[in-house]
């Protein structure tokens, strides 16, 4: 069985935007079969709305972002966020990511959150949280 995480909303975006990157890399891995990717409503509803940003540089019509949104909701894993609160998150979408990490530890045995929010990675010492850097550097190669 493939190793599951959760991937944040910035990783996603980044890694469809610049398949080239890291998390570009960590995208293709979760399409190619090599990691089992458990994705919530907040982020998909995140992803929604900051794909558009998107629309100068690939050209993405509301269609088209639509679908890539649906696609990646069928070759994901769905979860409910466990209500949770970290005092130090302040941003009420942070919590639901991080409920969304609970959620799929519980369901699906993900064994980590990969994102770039500063916030959610200064809990790294609490939750099991990565950067998209400290991901590939230990499953990369995998």
């Amino acid at each position: 069985m493939a190793l599951c995480v959760v991937l944040d909303t910035n990783v996603l975006l980044s890694g469809v935007a610049y398949p080239a990157s890291l998390p570009g890399r960590i995208v293709a891995a979760w399409r190619g079969g090599s990691l089992q990717v458990c994705l919530s409503p907040y982020i998909l509803d995140g992803l929604r709305r900051v794909l558009p940003k998107l629309r100068a540089k690939h050209g993405l019509s509301d269609a088209e972002i639509a679908d890539l949104v649906d696609c990646l909701s069928f070759e994901a894993d769905s979860v409910t966020p466990e209500p949770h609160h970290a005092p130090e998150l302040t941003d009420p979408f942070d919590q639901a990511i991080l409920g969304t990490l609970l959620a799929a530890e519980k369901q699906f045995q993900a064994k980590y959150l990969v994102t770039g929010d500063k916030a959610l990675l200064a809990c790294a010492s609490r939750y099991t949280v990565l950067s998209p850097a400290e991901f590939w550097a230990i499953h990369g190669a995998g």
